[in-house]
């Protein structure tokens, strides 16, 4: 079997053609945002390996309830945490994920993607990029919050993303300007945390291939 390509390949190439097309200030603007959101210890506020995972309950894309209990008794679970619909890092993540959906499922776990959107953009996402697994909407970020991963976004990044043409708080509804830093956790049966990836870096993210490896230890 042809293994696809990572997800930091694939980033690379975008990150390419996205140089080729956006002005320089407005590149250096981002980059500096991530690298001041980078330095923020989200990892160390989140769940660590060997905690227990908070439980929640949130509204599917199809409006469906979904508990983390529930899902965690029907065995492991990888979670991830994202932006938006907006995020182009985001759909390049998920889309890399729902490449080897197939291959989490073998090993008996189960993919969830929250974002604090609302459930119309989680479905419009959903839909785009031929998601087959559940993306949840944490509207107001409470279980973000939880997680360790809700921060504002601040004036400055604002601007960018508005002169960029994206209204956050657009997406969000409620919720307004807030977002999680991104991160991708597997949970085990027992509800306890197995694998943490938490960034504060928007374009960096956990690898398919890192998160199989931990599914085949937990088997």
């Amino acid at each position: 079997m042809i293994t696809p390509p990572s997800y930091a390949e694939q980033r690379d190439e975008m990150n390419q053609a996205i140089a080729s097309q956006a002005q320089a200030e407005q590149l250096d603007g981002f980059a500096a945002a991530a690298r001041r959101l980078s330095a923020i210890d989200f990892a160390s506020r989140a769940p660590q390996v060997g905690d227990q995972a908070p439980d929640f309950v949130l509204p599917d894309q199809n409006g469906d309830e979904v508990y983390l209990s529930a899902l965690v008794r029907r065995g492991p679970v990888v979670l991830i945490f994202y932006r938006g619909e907006w995020c182009p890092y985001c759909n390049l993540q998920l889309r890399t994920f729902q490449a080897r959906l197939e291959e989490i499922g073998s090993r008996g776990a189960q993919l969830v993607a929250i974002s604090p959107q609302t459930p119309g953009h989680s479905l419009s996402m959903a839909g785009k990029n031929a998601l087959a697994f559940r993306v949840l909407s944490d509207v107001g970020a409470d279980v973000i919050d939880r997680y360790g991963l809700r921060y504002e976004v601040d004036a400055y990044t604002r601007a960018l993303l508005e002169s960029a043409a994206t209204d956050v708080a657009a997406h969000n509804g409620p919720g307004g300007w807030v977002l999680p830093a991104t991160a991708t956790f597997v949970i085990g049966s027992d509800a306890k945390v197995s694998y943490a990836r938490v960034t504060g870096d928007w374009t960096e993210r956990a690898e398919p291939s890192e998160v199989l490896a931990v599914l085949d230890e937990l088997i």
